[in-house]
């Protein structure tokens, strides 16, 4: 079975995560899915790039959470979420899914 490369994984956690913190209004629930993908890019980091590139693929993906706030006061919720999920998972590809 093909496993999705992981930098599907991690932008689909920063989108899927504020998308159900938003339609549930629960945002422990929403932190819970951005967790879950997040653990699992980080073991796809790991395996295809090692603990070094994991460990800064995994800050980059709690950056992104972190910055997509003050961003979304700038050019709204929806553009910062996407922007930043693009931007980890254009890292994603060019660290670690491309060595596949």
């Amino acid at each position: 079975m093909a496993q999705v490369p992981a930098a599907v994984v991690a932008a689909s956690g920063l989108v899927g995560g504020y998308a159900v913190a938003r339609w549930t209004k629960k945002r422990p629930l929403g932190g819970l899915v951005l967790a879950a993908a997040g653990a699992a890019a980080a073991q796809q980091w790991r395996a295809a790039a090692g603990g070094r590139t994991a460990a800064a693929l995994s800050a980059t993906y709690v950056a992104a959470f972190a910055g997509s706030h003050p961003l979304a006061k700038k050019v709204g919720a929806w553009p910062a979420v996407f922007g930043v999920a693009g931007g980890v998972g254009l890292a994603s590809w060019a660290l670690a899914d491309r060595r596949k």
